[in-house]
């Protein structure tokens, strides 16, 4: 098993096609078809389903995809490392939300980079489960996230405590002396479930199990304009949203009869960890 094989195998299951893999390869079909023959062999199992015009993975091929995609990022990680530029003394991989790269660590990356020119940062911007797994593989030095992990191995600290706060157009009046927890599932609610923990499940929590929304998104440094546009109703961190109140592009609806809990953030790395004393401590102040 080489990574030409993985690299063809993981596009075969992106494009579905021989033939559009082999254009897109730029070798011959059977090229695609020994290649794909021998890695089944190699590992005793089916990896497609042929059909006439398209193939589709099997159970087995769907589980061995996620282990390609791994070791072929690996692969370019290490690659990165070995073949590193004299020029920087050290390459450090954060893993980031969204949420967290935008609310709190953004401005510091940028602040740590004029000031620490011998030090390569790469920022990692994806899921929670995502980064851990890389964080796991040695991908990621570091992560920020939403869920703690208390594990042998790890040393996981609290990040960052915030507010979370119920908003909606700055215009709108209809629940300008507040919300009762019942009627929140009669508004229009924008779902983002950006917490996977604590404060996710209580959003969650706060409707039908199989409540319908006007629209789900993943990222939720994407839904203030939806808001500020009046197209929905949204729990939001009051900290991605502080400048957006205070411009009067939103509005915080007062909750009446019940209180979120709060959202805690946290740090969390190997242990031994490879992050410098100097640039985690930059990072982690307040």
């Amino acid at each position: 098993m080489d990574t030409t094989t993985l690299r063809t195998f993981i596009t075969l299951a992106e494009i579905k096609n021989f033939t559009k893999t082999a254009q897109q390869l730029f070798v011959a079909q059977s090229t695609v078809t020994n290649r794909i023959r021998d890695l089944e062999t190699e590992l005793g199992v089916a990896l497609f389903i042929r059909n006439h015009k398209q193939v589709d993975l099997t159970p087995a091929g769907l589980k061995f995809l996620e282990y390609a995609q791994r070791f072929i990022e690996l692969e370019t990680t290490a690659l990165q490392d070995v073949q590193a530029s004299p020029t920087y003394a050290k390459k450090i991989n954060i893993g980031t939300t969204n949420t967290i790269y935008e609310c709190h660590l953004q401005k510091k990356i940028r602040a740590y980079l004029h000031t620490n020119p011998d030090i390569s940062l790469g920022v990692t911007i994806s899921h929670t489960l995502d980064m851990l797994q890389k964080l796991q593989d040695g991908m990621l030095d570091a992560v920020f996230s939403f869920s703690a992990i208390f594990r042998d191995g790890y040393i996981c600290q609290p990040y960052r405590t915030d507010t979370l706060v119920l908003v909606c157009q700055a215009d709108d009046k209809e629940y300008a002396s507040g919300i009762y927890k019942s009627d929140l599932q009669k508004i229009n609610y924008l779902f983002c479930n950006f917490a996977l923990q604590g404060v996710g499940l209580y959003i969650q929590d706060l409707f039908p199990r199989y409540h319908r929304f006007p629209m789900e998104i993943d990222n939720s440094t994407k839904l203030p304009q939806y808001v500020a546009e009046g197209l929905g109703y949204t729990f939001l961190p009051r900290s991605l949203i502080e400048d957006d109140l205070l411009l009067g592009k939103l509005r915080a609806i007062p909750l009446l009869d019940f209180a979120p809990p709060k959202v805690d953030s946290y740090y969390i790395t190997r242990s031994p960890g490879n992050v410098p004393d100097s640039l985690e401590a930059f990072l982690l102040q307040p």
